[in-house]
């Protein structure tokens, strides 16, 4: 019966207040000093500085979180204890995600109803060619709006999978950009990335709430000595783990972050397999897609997957230079004309901040920074 009073009002009415205090932080974090670090960071360090640094950060932050529960858990327990209690902490969140690793490239073949494809995996081929790797990964076609995603595992290989829709909107040009941004994620290895970087929120999410709901328990505090009592016992836990809950709220918009420039940094492998204006294209035709498609912009803003997809749908839109009240085809536009009205569109948005993806104009600005030798 003791499992039970993990659930008293009490612990339920501080996990509340915990919770406000983490989403107000991240709020806070991603409408006001996200922006503006930011726009300075962009100013003085190249993409793949930029990215060290981040990604340092995260790292740094995530070792200051487990240190601040150390330090607290120490107050009260003994060192084989606290060791022994974060450790666990660590393999169960490491097991789990190492579950869905393995896992999901076996889901998602199911759920999109992924087929090879001979045409789509001779492309792959081509531009896998093209960067020098050794083993192309297969190339498979899916159902679905138009979208393109990299995936795959040590046991099941590579994948690259690119909906039936995109392939029949998209020049062969467009389509190989495409194909060189989702191999760029392979060759970047963003899926392992991104798959560390995730854990470092998460052990400290549920030590966080793992403390706040040992604390609450008077009768936790009570049964230590008097003299580990005046330590602070319960209190310090708790305050601990409310912080503790704060900071992976605030690594998580780091992450996010993070995962924005890893999108910037597949766009330039796109450009540099193909041009930096065929890669504008093809992200200009899936602006205009799903700017004239609510039901199909609804189902890629609800995936679990969006963060695999080459277009993951964020309100960052402010006043989109089309508005259809229908599904427009997009090779019936003017492609390059939409591509220097989405250079101009404003982008200042919170929601960017919670978001994979850099929206659509950023990343064709981006692209413009990028200077190959290749033609348009």
């Amino acid at each position: 019966m003791w499992f039970w009073l993990f659930y008293t009002p009490s612990l339920l009415i501080a996990l509340i207040v915990v919770y406000i205090i983490g989403f107000t932080v991240m709020l806070v974090g991603a409408g006001y000093i996200a922006p503006r670090v930011a726009r300075r960071v962009a100013k003085r360090f190249s993409l793949q500085a930029s990215m060290a640094i981040l990604g340092l950060v995260v790292v740094l932050s995530g070792l200051a979180g487990v240190g601040i529960v150390a330090y607290a858990l120490l107050n009260i327990l003994e060192v084989e204890v606290t060791a022994g209690f974060i450790l666990s902490i660590l393999i169960l969140v490491l097991v789990l995600n190492v579950i869905s690793y393995l896992t999901s490239p076996l889901m998602i073949n199911i759920m999109f109803r992924a087929k090879s494809d001979p045409q789509l995996q001779r492309v792959v081929d081509e531009v896998a060619l093209n960067l020098n790797f050794s083993k192309p990964p297969k190339a498979v076609l899916v159902e679905g709006p138009p979208n393109a995603f990299a995936y795959g595992n040590v046991l099941m290989g590579r994948y690259v999978a690119v909906s039936r829709s995109l392939m029949a909107m998209t020049t062969p040009d467009e389509l190989r950009a495409i194909i060189g941004h989702e191999l760029g994620h392979h060759k970047h290895r963003d899926n392992a990335i991104m798959l560390f970087m995730g854990l470092i929120p998460s052990v400290l999410y549920f030590l966080g709430v793992t403390l706040v709901r040992i604390g609450i328990i008077s009768g936790y505090a009570r049964s230590l000595s008097s003299r580990r009592r005046e330590g602070g016992g319960g209190i310090v836990l708790v305050l601990a783990g409310v912080l503790a809950i704060v900071v992976s709220f605030i690594i998580q918009i780091l992450i996010l972050a993070f995962s924005r420039l890893r999108e910037y940094y597949a766009d330039s492998t796109g450009a540099y397999v193909t041009s930096p204006r065929a890669m504008q294209r093809a992200l200009a035709r899936l602006h205009v897609y799903y700017s004239g498609a609510p039901r199909a912009r609804e189902e890629v803003a609800g995936s679990k997957l969006k963060a695999l997809f080459i277009y993951a749908f964020t309100e960052t839109y402010a006043n989109p230079f089309y508005r259809y009240s229908h599904v427009v085809d997009p090779r019936s536009v003017d492609i390059d004309r939409v591509v220097e009205d989405l250079k101009r569109a404003e982008t200042e948005d919170i929601s960017e901040f919670f978001s994979t993806h850099p929206p659509i104009p950023k990343r064709i600005r981006f692209l413009d920074t990028l200077y190959y030798t290749r033609k348009y």
